[in-house]
């Protein structure tokens, strides 16, 4: 055999062998969380799948009662091509939309005053105490307005909830009572979301799901997608998308390439920079952007994340080139983060660390 076939030979050799110690390192991962479910460490746990710089670490599957936008819909045999409700990480894809549709000039820059664009309210918009509010602190939920979202979501003692049953939704969530001066004091607001999505709808002319089909789900390839309705008929901004895990890893991906899928620049950079800035701190100790989950240190954040009730969990580290995806049962929970966090920190990081100092 010549020189030359046989480096060829032996380069085939150690890359067959290279090809099986990964796997033999993913399929141990994905052990490792099969048996810390099966010890009850990871409660209410449907769905992990970890990639890293777009290779599949661990993908995992566990049956488990489930909801479809807080109706129990049974025992669900999750799998990769099962929808799940991505609950409030519908917010941050709502946030996205914003940006493509700041774009196309369809929507007021962030600096606009927010109650201007309501000219169905002029009592609203007169309101000299409201003048200061922008576009910016709705997507910060930084408006500065009452707002209290920590009853049960089966309460009108909720604010969603009781802005859900309101007769004019929009006047709802612009009309509470003013508690802080804009940009100051964060307060978690689904209401501020919505109207963030009724700026889009009006904008672009077509309900929210259609928008996101055709400038964000079409371009990334997610062709099978649910987007809840409300009791009026019209697509929630602050909740009711649902996406396998794949799909939602698509937009992690997205994030962390600045926008751009496939050579395509699907969210513009600067928007992404713009929703990754920290605005303000939070009560979790976490910053706020854009409509997304900010780590509490660097800039750019070390981690970003949509956060959804029950678990639902949407984790990118632009600097492990790590986009997490975890999908859980434990709605309306208090302890609903502890399962992937534990997930996050006990098995991925760890993962792609050891993978990084190979």
């Amino acid at each position: 055999m010549g020189v030359g076939r046989w480096l060829l030979g032996m380069t085939f050799i150690f890359g067959l062998l290279n090809v099986s110690a990964a796997l033999a390192q993913d399929n141990d991962l994905t052990q490792k969380i099969k048996g810390s479910f099966a010890q009850g460490e990871l409660k209410g746990l449907h769905s992990v799948l970890i990639v890293h710089g777009g290779e599949t670490l661990a993908e995992v599957y566990f049956p488990g009662f489930d909801q479809r936008q807080g109706l129990d819909i049974g025992r669900i045999d999750h799998s990769a091509t099962s929808l799940h409700d991505v609950r409030s990480i519908t917010k941050s894809v709502t946030g996205l939309l914003y940006g493509i549709a700041l774009s196309e000039g369809l929507v007021p820059g962030v600096d606009e005053p927010l109650m201007a664009q309501f000219p169905a309210y002029p009592d609203l918009i007169a309101d000299p105490a409201r003048k200061d509010i922008l576009v910016r602190h709705a997507l910060t939920m930084t408006m500065g307005l009452k707002w209290d979202e920590t009853a049960p979501y089966t309460s009108t003692r909720n604010s969603e909830i009781a802005m859900a049953y309101a007769p004019d939704r929009q006047r709802y969530a612009l009309e509470q009572p003013i508690l802080y001066p804009p940009g100051t004091h964060w307060t978690y607001s689904g209401g501020a979301a919505s109207l963030i999505g009724a700026l889009i709808v009006r904008g672009a002319g077509v309900p929210l799901d259609v928008y996101a089909k055709q400038k964000l789900f079409d371009p990334l390839g997610i062709t099978d997608f649910e987007w809840q309705k409300l009791s009026n008929g019209k697509t929630g901004a602050s909740s009711g998308l649902r996406l396998t895990t794949h799909d939602l890893a698509k937009i992690g991906r997205l994030m962390i390439d600045k926008g751009v899928w496939q050579g395509n620049q699907i969210v513009p950079a600067e928007w992404i920079e713009q929703s990754l800035t920290p605005s303000i701190m939070t009560s979790l100790n976490l910053r706020y952007g854009f409509l997304w989950w900010l780590a509490n240190d660097g800039t750019p954040p070390d981690w970003f994340a949509g956060f959804g009730n029950g678990g639902q969990r949407l984790t990118v580290n632009p600097g492990r080139d790590m986009v997490v995806v975890i999908y859980a049962g434990n709605y309306n929970k208090s302890d609903a983060w502890k399962t992937p966090t534990k997930v996050i920190l006990d098995f991925a990081v760890p993962a792609i660390e050891a993978r990084q100092a190979d």
